[in-house]
């Protein structure tokens, strides 16, 4: 029966097949789709941010994602976020084009002043400068600044979830980068090599938190932490240390749902890859 059947007596027939919204063609959705994606810019999903830098109290801008905007996709096996466009990783570090000073955005802000001296003394003094870029970040310039916001995180003898969660966040953009490039890029070993340095730091900095500082840990919650610790050995081929982490989150009853299949599936990734080297 259609919507408009019984309409003929008011004089109203063959409407049976009338559509209450006209749908474009199937042809038509695919132009408008493919131009909106040629049409699409990294600059246009960012813009720069204001900052006064706690240690050369000069003012810069930095660039940071504008939210919502993006969709994702899935995430790795160690929770880190693929979107559908573009990589907003790239944009998580805070530096100071003047004296260097750089640190995760989560992280940015005061300083005591031992901090503020050992920044300057051992970054800001020999510092020559960032590029003030204006275009989207490459893959290289958010490496960079990673680096930095890593080696700050040392050098003001940061806590160790803070320089454990740079290092991770390190390792994620290095992959974004290995990734992005053809799979036969001679550069693709060494920055698999500092992606595995830099995980294997993230690893050791989250172990001594876990036994120093209180939960939440960069954000995150013990089973969360605890899950992305049990890839991270996975990765480094600690498998007794990875199964280990991985059981003790799928039975803790406070794991939710969605972070306990992941452990499930991780759990069998582990099996995999022991049976694998043996």
């Amino acid at each position: 029966m259609g919507l408009f059947e019984g309409m003929e007596g008011l004089g109203l027939s063959g409407l049976n097949e009338m559509n209450v919204i006209d749908k474009p063609h199937t042809a038509d959705i695919n132009k408008e789709n493919a131009a909106a994606l040629l049409e699409r810019k990294e600059e246009d999903y960012i813009f720069d941010k204001k900052y006064q830098c706690p240690v050369c109290d000069l003012g810069f801008t930095s660039k940071c994602v504008k939210t919502g905007k993006l969709k994702k996709q899935k995430n790795d096996t160690d929770l880190r976020p693929i979107y559908d466009f573009m990589d907003p990783l790239k944009y998580d570090v805070v530096s100071c084009e003047y004296c260097g000073y750089s640190s995760l955005a989560r992280y940015y802000g005061r300083l005591s002043n031992h901090q503020i001296m050992e920044l300057k003394n051992k970054v800001g003094k020999g510092f020559k400068g960032l590029e003030d870029k204006e275009g989207a970040y490459s893959y290289d310039d958010a490496i960079l600044r990673h680096k930095l916001a890593l080696i700050c995180s040392v050098v003001k003898k940061a806590k160790n979830g803070e320089r454990a969660y740079t290092a991770l966040k390190t390792a994620w953009v290095i992959r974004g980068k290995r990734l992005s490039n053809d799979e036969n890029a001679p550069e693709n070993k060494a920055l698999y090599n500092d992606e595995m340095e830099c995980l294997k730091n993230a690893y050791d900095g989250f172990m001594l938190a876990i036994s120093s500082e209180p939960f939440p840990i960069a954000g995150m919650d013990e089973n969360t932490l605890k899950y992305i610790m049990a890839d991270i050995a996975r990765k480094l081929k600690k498998y007794e240390e990875s199964a280990r982490l991985i059981g003790s989150v799928i039975t803790s009853k406070s794991t939710n749902k969605r972070l306990k299949d992941e452990a499930l599936n991780l759990k069998e990734l582990i099996k995999q890859d022991i049976a694998n080297s043996r």
